[in-house]
Protein backbone atom coordinates (compact mmCIF):
# COMPACT_ATOMS: atom_id res chain seq x y z
CA UNK A 1 0.00 0.00 0.00
CA UNK A 2 2.85 2.40 0.88
CA UNK A 3 4.49 1.76 -2.50
CA UNK A 4 1.25 2.49 -4.35
CA UNK A 5 0.75 5.75 -2.46
CA UNK A 6 4.38 6.69 -3.12
CA UNK A 7 3.96 5.93 -6.82
CA UNK A 8 0.76 7.95 -7.04
CA UNK A 9 2.41 10.85 -5.23
CA UNK A 10 5.39 10.67 -7.59
CA UNK A 11 3.12 10.74 -10.64
CA UNK A 12 1.15 13.67 -9.20
CA UNK A 13 4.35 15.59 -8.46
CA UNK A 14 5.79 14.85 -11.88
CA UNK A 15 2.69 16.19 -13.55
CA UNK A 16 2.42 19.13 -11.21
CA UNK A 17 6.10 20.13 -11.20
CA UNK A 18 5.63 21.69 -14.60
CA UNK A 19 3.83 24.54 -12.95
CA UNK A 20 0.62 25.01 -11.14
CA UNK A 21 -0.74 27.98 -9.29
CA UNK A 22 1.99 29.80 -7.42
CA UNK A 23 1.31 30.60 -3.79
CA UNK A 24 4.05 33.16 -3.48
CA UNK A 25 5.04 36.31 -5.27
CA UNK A 26 7.52 36.62 -8.07
CA UNK A 27 10.92 35.03 -7.94
CA UNK A 28 13.82 37.40 -7.28
CA UNK A 29 15.14 38.94 -10.49
CA UNK A 30 18.58 38.20 -11.89
CA UNK A 31 20.94 40.78 -10.42
CA UNK A 32 18.93 41.27 -7.24
CA UNK A 33 20.06 40.13 -3.80
CA UNK A 34 19.17 36.51 -3.06
CA UNK A 35 16.61 36.30 -0.24
CA UNK A 36 18.21 35.42 3.08
CA UNK A 37 17.32 32.24 4.91
CA UNK A 38 18.09 30.22 8.02
CA UNK A 39 17.22 26.53 7.66
CA UNK A 40 18.23 23.18 9.14
CA UNK A 41 19.99 20.55 7.09
CA UNK A 42 19.54 16.78 7.04
CA UNK A 43 21.60 16.54 10.26
CA UNK A 44 19.71 19.24 12.14
CA UNK A 45 22.47 21.85 11.72
CA UNK A 46 21.38 25.41 10.97
CA UNK A 47 22.60 27.17 7.81
CA UNK A 48 22.24 30.70 6.47
CA UNK A 49 22.86 32.10 3.01
CA UNK A 50 25.24 34.67 4.54
CA UNK A 51 27.60 31.80 5.46
CA UNK A 52 28.14 31.27 1.74
CA UNK A 53 29.32 34.82 0.91
CA UNK A 54 32.38 34.69 -1.32
CA UNK A 55 31.29 31.41 -2.94
CA UNK A 56 29.15 30.50 -5.90
CA UNK A 57 25.97 28.79 -4.70
CA UNK A 58 23.72 26.44 -6.61
CA UNK A 59 20.43 26.65 -4.73
CA UNK A 60 18.00 24.13 -6.12
CA UNK A 61 14.42 23.65 -5.01
CA UNK A 62 12.68 20.32 -5.50
CA UNK A 63 9.20 19.01 -4.68
CA UNK A 64 9.63 15.89 -2.54
CA UNK A 65 12.26 13.54 -1.11
CA UNK A 66 12.44 10.03 -2.56
CA UNK A 67 10.31 10.64 -5.61
CA UNK A 68 11.74 9.60 -8.99
CA UNK A 69 12.49 13.04 -10.45
CA UNK A 70 13.86 14.44 -7.21
CA UNK A 71 16.06 11.39 -6.71
CA UNK A 72 17.39 11.65 -10.27
CA UNK A 73 18.19 15.33 -9.77
CA UNK A 74 19.90 14.84 -6.38
CA UNK A 75 21.93 11.86 -7.61
CA UNK A 76 23.15 13.76 -10.66
CA UNK A 77 24.32 16.62 -8.41
CA UNK A 78 25.98 13.97 -6.21
CA UNK A 79 27.72 12.42 -9.21
CA UNK A 80 29.07 15.81 -10.29
CA UNK A 81 30.04 17.04 -6.82
CA UNK A 82 33.77 17.16 -7.55
CA UNK A 83 33.24 19.29 -10.67
CA UNK A 84 31.15 21.75 -8.64
CA UNK A 85 33.75 21.82 -5.88
CA UNK A 86 36.54 22.37 -8.42
CA UNK A 87 34.61 25.44 -9.58
CA UNK A 88 34.32 26.70 -5.99
CA UNK A 89 30.57 26.15 -5.89
CA UNK A 90 28.39 24.96 -3.05
CA UNK A 91 25.23 22.95 -3.72
CA UNK A 92 22.22 23.47 -1.48
CA UNK A 93 19.01 21.54 -2.09
CA UNK A 94 15.74 22.76 -0.57
CA UNK A 95 12.32 21.17 -0.23
CA UNK A 96 9.44 21.56 2.20
CA UNK A 97 10.11 18.10 3.67
CA UNK A 98 11.30 17.94 7.28
CA UNK A 99 14.76 17.19 8.69
CA UNK A 100 13.92 13.53 9.32
CA UNK A 101 12.80 13.00 5.72
CA UNK A 102 15.96 14.73 4.47
CA UNK A 103 18.15 12.55 6.71
CA UNK A 104 16.66 9.39 5.19
CA UNK A 105 16.87 10.76 1.65
CA UNK A 106 20.49 11.92 2.01
CA UNK A 107 21.52 8.67 3.68
CA UNK A 108 19.81 6.41 1.20
CA UNK A 109 21.42 8.16 -1.77
CA UNK A 110 24.78 9.12 -0.18
CA UNK A 111 24.27 12.81 -0.89
CA UNK A 112 27.53 14.69 -0.18
CA UNK A 113 25.91 18.12 -0.06
CA UNK A 114 23.50 19.98 2.17
CA UNK A 115 19.76 19.63 1.76
CA UNK A 116 17.69 22.11 3.72
CA UNK A 117 14.30 21.61 5.33
CA UNK A 118 11.88 24.46 4.58
CA UNK A 119 9.00 22.91 6.50
CA UNK A 120 7.44 26.34 7.16
CA UNK A 121 7.55 27.00 3.39
CA UNK A 122 8.76 30.56 3.99
CA UNK A 123 11.92 30.28 1.88
CA UNK A 124 10.04 28.70 -1.03
CA UNK A 125 7.60 31.63 -0.83
CA UNK A 126 10.42 34.21 -0.80
CA UNK A 127 11.97 32.60 -3.86
CA UNK A 128 8.59 32.47 -5.62
CA UNK A 129 8.62 28.69 -6.08
CA UNK A 130 5.86 27.49 -3.73
CA UNK A 131 2.79 26.05 -5.41
CA UNK A 132 -0.05 23.60 -4.82
CA UNK A 133 0.49 20.21 -6.44
CA UNK A 134 -2.78 18.68 -7.59
CA UNK A 135 -4.52 21.57 -5.83
CA UNK A 136 -3.92 20.12 -2.36
CA UNK A 137 -0.27 19.76 -1.35
CA UNK A 138 2.09 22.73 -1.08
CA UNK A 139 5.54 21.91 -2.49
CA UNK A 140 8.47 23.72 -4.03
CA UNK A 141 8.56 23.92 -7.81
CA UNK A 142 11.68 22.43 -9.39
CA UNK A 143 13.68 25.65 -9.88
CA UNK A 144 17.40 26.37 -9.56
CA UNK A 145 19.15 29.62 -8.71
CA UNK A 146 22.84 30.30 -9.18
CA UNK A 147 23.92 32.88 -6.63
CA UNK A 148 27.18 34.77 -7.16
CA UNK A 149 29.86 35.32 -4.50
CA UNK A 150 28.33 38.72 -3.66
CA UNK A 151 24.99 37.09 -2.81
CA UNK A 152 23.10 38.17 -5.95
CA UNK A 153 20.99 36.03 -8.24
CA UNK A 154 23.17 35.33 -11.28
CA UNK A 155 20.83 32.88 -13.04
CA UNK A 156 17.37 31.38 -12.49
CA UNK A 157 16.16 28.20 -14.16
CA UNK A 158 12.42 27.58 -13.89
CA UNK A 159 10.57 24.26 -13.98
CA UNK A 160 13.70 22.30 -14.86
CA UNK A 161 13.92 18.76 -16.15
CA UNK A 162 15.81 16.77 -13.49
CA UNK A 163 17.54 14.56 -16.07
CA UNK A 164 20.73 16.27 -17.23
CA UNK A 165 20.12 19.38 -15.13
CA UNK A 166 23.35 19.06 -13.14
CA UNK A 167 25.48 19.08 -16.31
CA UNK A 168 23.53 22.05 -17.64
CA UNK A 169 24.07 23.99 -14.39
CA UNK A 170 27.80 23.18 -14.50
CA UNK A 171 28.04 24.62 -18.01
CA UNK A 172 26.12 27.74 -17.00
CA UNK A 173 28.26 28.19 -13.91
CA UNK A 174 31.42 27.92 -16.00
CA UNK A 175 30.10 30.61 -18.36
CA UNK A 176 29.11 32.88 -15.47
CA UNK A 177 32.52 32.53 -13.83
CA UNK A 178 34.27 33.28 -17.13
CA UNK A 179 32.11 36.38 -17.67
CA UNK A 180 32.79 37.56 -14.10
CA UNK A 181 36.55 37.35 -14.71
CA UNK A 182 36.45 39.05 -17.94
Amino acid sequence: MYRIRSLLLAVALALASTGGPALAGESPAVGSPAPAFRLQDQNGKWHTLDEQKGKWVVLYFYPKDNTPGCTTQACEFRDNIFAFRDMGAVILGVSVDDVESHAKFAGEHSLPFTILADSTREVAKRYGVLYKAMGVMEVARRDTFIIDPQGRIAKHFEKVDPKGHSQFVLAQLKALKAAAKG
